[in-house]
């Protein structure tokens, strides 16, 4: 992942997938987003207007759109082939590169997510809150995957997708569900 000008130009494309339409966002240089339509925090990392692309963001954008298609036609792509540009804090971004990390078809907690940051800071802790924010306010959905973020108990919780699309997700993905469960309450519904 690289850091981006907040003066950038960022251009968008929009993207039909089976969980319905996803927007794409780029610098002309580096994926700086991917949310599906109604999702928390649309667009919430991006410091001005997303233009249409004019071609400025093609071949950035064109590789997304493939690594999509590959995704959701049950292929597993590599992340690492992305020229990943999302927007935040150093603390949010190093939450985000231990999503790229997640395996496919695997999850994760909350509180692995923290002490694998926490390690890597030579701190003793981490907050499972903060983490919570970091991974809620990832801005490349579906690439940069936050889906596969679970509560300690098993609840599927945290998701600004909403909980349906990523049960999709991982079903999708073919996690073993049975250990997973969707909450009456919580941040994700």
């Amino acid at each position: 992942m690289t850091k981006v000008s907040n003066s950038a130009t960022y251009f968008s494309r929009d993207y039909e997938s089976p969980i319905g339409g996803i927007t794409l966002c780029s610098n002309g240089t580096g994926l700086c987003g991917l949310w599906m339509s109604g999702q928390k925090y649309f667009g919430g990392t991006i410091p001005g207007e997303m233009t249409p692309d004019d071609g400025t963001a093609a071949a950035v954008l064109d590789d997304a759109c493939e690594w999509l298609d590959e995704y959701f036609t049950g292929k597993r792509p590599e992340i690492r082939r992305l020229p990943l540009a999302p927007i935040g804090s150093d603390f949010r971004q190093a939450v985000w590169r231990v999503l790229t990390e997640i395996p496919y078809g695997e999850t994760i907690t909350y509180g692995e997510i923290g002490r694998l940051v926490a390690q890597r800071q030579g701190k003793k802790t981490m907050a499972s809150l903060a983490v919570g924010g970091a991974v809620g306010h990832n801005p490349i959905s579906i690439i940069v995957p936050c889906h596969r973020v679970v509560g300690a108990d098993g609840s599927l919780t945290g998701f600004a997708g909403g909980l349906d699309k990523k049960i999709w997700l991982l079903e999708h993905e073919g996690v073993d569900m049975s250990r997973l469960y969707r909450p009456a309450k919580g941040t994700a519904l």
